[in-house]
């Protein structure tokens, strides 16, 4: 019998009394790894008035005291980061290589919510009227939700609950029910590091249970990663019950390739970012645009395309690993095949990719399109596997118009030796997120992740000092400390200060 992945309700790590359980599955196997219960109500209940217990204290907590917890937090992911990658890349499916950059990407997070003291400083003007200052505070909110996708177990996790936890608040975490056992470590190790009951808690489940997240009087901001219709559900019913909200969902990110570029860096670039992670990333460069001659290079980059194999999370010489489910994979797979319906050329089809030793798994291998146009299925949806997009354009102004009409405003890049091009492309391109000869440009954590247009729901970023603004309320005091009592003799009958 499989083991059953436990709910964290105020300090403890306890078995939901749900009879409701969905298998968490190895994607390269089908092996059962457990199985997540769906929480009921009366432990969502539990978590969140777990939650605001917590919060009466744990916001009075000095701001030095949770700066250390985040330093042995981060000590102890550093300590466990292999381990962590491991648990990770057998739950959904990265080679160890890129379990360990998910990793490492939110001890960075951890390590910037450290810096809290300095990003929590308010702001004092002195004598803004006669012996009158004002200066402001930055205070916590509450209980925070976080609502976390399959792709990035550790990393999207750590994007939330640690900067929110450190900036005053309480925090309920829904993590992806296809993924939950990276989760269940990172708060084991959080707990190790000294949290104490119930500032952190963890629900499983899905609509319900988030359902139950979003509208419930206590919580005051929800924070989202995953698909669009979800985004859009979770954006609308969170705003609609005034809860501050940020979602971020999906992609389809643009890579336009210069003449002038150097050809070998494109090329092992392009495919990195195409099908790195099964092109599982919402980052993930999903459109080549190539300008003028460059398009020459396609053949080349399909020859390296063809030599890239998945494989299982320990096989070192694996490229990526499988998708996450087989739903996943036959959907990748009916967007292949509506390409090729549709009229693009196909150079190279992964649909009938197998790895050696694991009949079952959910392979999609690279695949690459030519001849596409902006009416196309594989053009206009995020399609989430190993498929790369080629189109071609004359001009770098072309391309901009291109980009700049796609309803998506996740990421691009742009490779080129003209800083010129690089200059114009990062000021007229409307996209959130730009790369100057980096494909995939997600900023470290002292920066936010700002992606625009249907990519991202809301007003406030992750991480950096967006996140601290949307994790804190400001308080603003304006004082007089009279020193001569006969200035108050007289009202003042106008809104002035005097």
């Amino acid at each position: 019998m499989s083991k059953r992945v436990p709910l964290f309700l105020n300090g403890q790590f306890v078995d939901s009394k749900s009879a409701q359980t969905l298998p968490v599955i190895n994607p390269a196997t089908q092996g059962v790894l457990a199985e997540v219960p769906f929480a009921t109500s009366d432990e969502v209940e539990q978590a969140i008035q777990g939650a605001a217990d917590a919060f009466k204290t744990w916001r009075n907590v000095p701001v030095p005291e949770r700066a250390r917890l985040m330093l042995r937090y981060q000590a102890l992911l550093k300590e466990h980061h292999d381990e962590l990658a491991e648990i990770l890349a057998e739950d959904n499916g990265k080679t160890f290589e890129d379990a360990k950059g998910d990793v490492w990407r939110g001890i960075e997070v951890v390590e910037h919510a450290c810096n809290v003291p300095s990003l929590l400083m308010g702001e004092t003007v002195e004598n803004v009227a006669n012996g009158v200052d004002t200066y402001s505070n930055v205070q916590s909110l509450g209980v925070c939700v976080g609502i976390t996708p399959f792709n990035f177990p550790a990393m999207i996790p750590l994007w939330m609950f640690p900067l929110a936890v450190a900036c005053g608040n309480t925090f309920v975490l829904k993590p992806s029910e296809q993924v939950p056992l990276t989760a269940v470590r990172l708060l084991e190790l959080f707990k190790e590091a000294g949290c104490p009951d119930g500032v952190v808690q963890m629900v499983h489940g899905g609509k319900d249970q988030v359902d139950h997240l979003l509208t419930h009087h206590i919580t005051k901001a929800i924070s989202f990663v995953g698909s669009v219709p979800v985004g859009e559900h979770i954006y609308r019913t969170g705003t609609h019950h005034l809860k501050r909200v940020q979602c971020f969902a999906g992609a389809k990110n643009h890579m336009v390739v210069m003449p002038d570029a150097d050809k070998n860096t494109v090329v092992n670039n392009l495919v990195g970012a195409s099908v790195g992670a099964a092109g599982q990333r919402c980052m993930a460069i999903s459109v080549a645009v190539f300008v003028g001659d460059s398009i020459q290079w396609v053949d080349e980059l399909k020859e390296k395309l063809a030599k890239v194999q998945p494989g299982n999370w320990n096989d070192a010489s694996a490229g990526y690993g499988p998708l996450v489910s087989k739903a996943a994979t036959e959907r990748v797979k009916a967007y292949i095949g509506k390409g090729i319906e549709e009229g693009a050329t196909c150079l190279l089809d992964g649909r009938d990719c197998t790895v050696e030793g694991y009949p079952d798994g959910n392979w999609v291998g690279p695949t690459i399109f030519t001849d596409v146009t902006t009416d196309m299925t594989i053009y206009r949806e995020e399609i989430f596997g190993p498929v790369l997009v080629c189109m071609h354009v004359k001009t770098l102004g072309e391309a901009i118009e291109l980009i700049n009409a796609c309803p998506f405003g996740n990421g691009t890049s742009i490779f080129t030796k003209s800083g010129a091009a690089a200059r114009r492309y990062q000021h007229e391109i409307e996209v959130g997120q730009v790369g100057i000869n980096i494909p995939i440009p997600v900023p470290l954590p002292f920066f936010s992740f700002t992606g625009w247009k249907a990519s991202f729901m809301g007003d406030l970023h992750a991480y950096g000092k967006q996140a601290v603004r949307f994790y804190t309320e400001t308080k603003t005091i304006t004082a007089r400390w009279p020193v001569d009592e006969a200035a108050g003799d007289q009202p003042n009958m106008t809104i002035a200060l005097k």
